[in-house]
């Protein structure tokens, strides 16, 4: 389904219908009817008569044929024998109101076709609240779905934003909704819901793109989660200065990994084992629980290895994190069940 308005398109997964199709297979209908007509007059060329030379040729057969099913009528040819003139009456006459029909019902179709996507569309809008918006269906944008599935996510709270038509052709068959357009747009960005969203995540292929697209997503929405990826450490600050809550250097990231795996391939892959949700161990971030407050964090559920307390993240080991206050969140180690 799409929805074209400045240059943007909204599609929704498993609902696009095309009425380019239904055009052309009235199109073969209505041809189909002009040739029956053609035809009833060609095998009669005997049973009319043309007003301008008194014979009818087989072009004479093809546009007596055309002003008639199009109710045209001039009347320069017309059926003289009782033949034709029954042809006319049993055959050509209803193949014109069919014709016709065809020409209202294809007006109409695509009229109806275009007002139910437009009503989807806005229903599907309406209903939008505290979703995830994906700005870019690239190798991380991807990559940010998966994990949020692995967490039990809904496709359906998830929509994708990229400029490219094929990725969100692509993202549709993946069972998500998605616009097409530039996401440093606000109007685009409105498309998908941003002012409503819970999260959002911006993975763009450019660091300054991806500045744009964060200042934008920041001015419409100022209470959502807002993580960006950027490809250079240095653009870390602007990013954030945009209005990102987290930022994730890509390049950087892979280089550590890269780096660590040398030297200690274990820790590497517990690394990896940490970062794919539900397969192994797992990092949650939780709320304290009544009973944990006052506690140390080695005395709570679990394995801590690290409390949130306000914007500041302090390991197990730091002193101001031994005791465990009211709103304080803790990260936590969890072991895979059974």
């Amino acid at each position: 389904m799409q929805d074209d308005l400045s240059g943007t398109r909204v599609r929704l997964p498993a609902l696009a219908i095309s009425p380019i199709r239904a055009v052309l297979r009235r199109i073969a209908y209505a041809c189909a009817a002009l040739g029956v007509v053609f035809l009833l007059v060609a095998l009669d060329l005997d049973g009319y008569k043309d007003s301008y030379d008194g014979k009818v040729s087989l072009l004479d057969a093809l546009y007596y044929a055309t002003v008639t099913v199009s109710t045209t009528g001039y009347g320069d040819i017309t059926p003289v024998t009782p033949l034709a003139r029954t042809i006319n009456i049993v055959a050509v006459t209803p193949l014109r109101i069919v014709f016709l029909v065809i020409l209202v019902g294809t007006t109409l179709e695509v009229l109806t076709q275009r007002t139910r996507d437009n009503f989807l569309i806005d229903r599907w809008r309406s209903r939008l609240r505290d979703h995830t918006v994906i700005i870019g269906y690239g190798t991380k944008g991807r990559a940010a779905i998966r994990t949020l599935l692995e967490n039990e996510r809904a496709k359906e709270s998830i929509v994708v934003i990229d400029p490219r038509g094929d990725a969100i052709e692509e993202a549709n068959g993946d069972g998500f909704a998605g616009v097409v357009g530039d996401a440093t747009r606000s109007d685009v960005q409105n498309r998908a819901g941003v002012s409503r969203a819970k999260e959002i995540i911006v993975a763009t292929q450019r660091d300054d793109t991806t500045a744009l697209v964060t200042l934008t997503a920041r001015q419409l929405n100022k209470r959502a989660t807002i993580v960006a990826a950027v490809r250079e450490a240095e653009n870390d600050p602007l990013v954030r200065q945009s209005g990102a809550d987290v930022v994730i250097t890509s390049s950087e990231a892979a280089g550590r990994m890269l780096g660590v795996a040398t030297q200690s391939p274990a820790v590497s892959a517990l690394i990896e084992d940490f970062l794919a949700y539900g397969k192994g161990l797992d990092l949650e971030e939780r709320p304290v629980k009544p009973h944990e407050i006052g506690r140390s964090p080695s005395q709570c559920e679990g394995v801590v290895v690290a409390v949130v307390r306000g914007n500041r993240i302090m390991t197990y080991a730091d002193e101001e994190a031994s005791s465990i206050m009211e709103g304080d969140r803790v990260v936590v180690v969890n072991a895979p069940q059974g």
